[in-house]
């Protein structure tokens, strides 16, 4: 089986002050309403574990790092294989996740494998079901939590979009991060409409006011 549905081969902007490949992860188990990689999520890989090594090894020297992506990437049963693959060969490794599968994520960081992690919180628990169409909110959580107690480098990330999550539910997302002694940046993410979605979603028709999230962690806003 083929792990990688695409590769990403350049960019500035999906790790942070380095340059990076995405290697994209065919598969998910949530259907998020805003989701836009539906192609992803809904297909196999096309890239066997010898044509992305061989990949990589064309990138050594020219670039800083890889970030697996997806798709949920820690669901591959080749990620931990992978995640070796790119640090033997000199790269850092950035995990983008839901944060579903602790005990991989457990083992990468136990390897010494991943350099940093964005972790997407999706919702509060009271409508995680309804924009994830799933039941992981629990998982989520235990994720974060370890994340925290280990004192790791992540991220918190949440995407908007004004209709299915208003200022008030990102108010209490923010401070629930901070009660959990969350110390890092929480990125706010503004939703993009390709066209392409599960939840078939336009452009919001309510605004997003971020100055009314009023939370004393800090914020970092892209794509408003």
């Amino acid at each position: 089986m083929k792990p990688i549905y695409s590769i990403t081969p350049f960019t500035t902007l999906d790790f942070k002050d380095k340059l990076a490949c995405i290697a994209w992860f065919g598969g998910c188990n949530m259907r998020c309403l805003y989701c836009y990689n539906t192609n992803i999520v809904n297909s196999e890989g096309n890239i066997s574990k010898d044509e992305f090594k061989e990949f990589l090894k064309s990138r050594v020297g020219k670039l800083d790092g890889v970030v697996f992506s997806g798709g949920e990437c820690t669901l591959s049963k080749e990620f931990l294989e992978l995640a070796k693959m790119v640090k033997e060969l000199g790269f850092l490794l950035k995990v983008d996740t839901n944060g579903s599968n602790l005990n991989v994520l457990k083992d990468a960081i136990g390897l010494n494998l991943v350099d940093f992690i964005a972790l997407d919180f999706k919702a509060l628990k009271e409508n995680y079901l309804f924009i994830t169409n799933s039941n992981l909110y629990d998982k989520f959580i235990k994720t974060l939590k370890y994340l925290i107690k280990i004192d790791f480098k992540f991220e918190v990330r949440t995407t908007v979009h004004a209709d299915i999550l208003d200022e008030n539910d990102v108010k209490k997302m923010a401070n629930l991060l901070q009660n959990l002694g969350y110390k890092g940046t929480y990125c706010i993410q503004n939703f993009l409409s390709t066209g392409d979605n599960f939840g078939c979603l336009q452009k919001p028709i309510k605004d997003f006011d971020y100055n009314k999230i009023n939370a004393d962690i800090k914020i970092e806003l892209r794509n408003f």
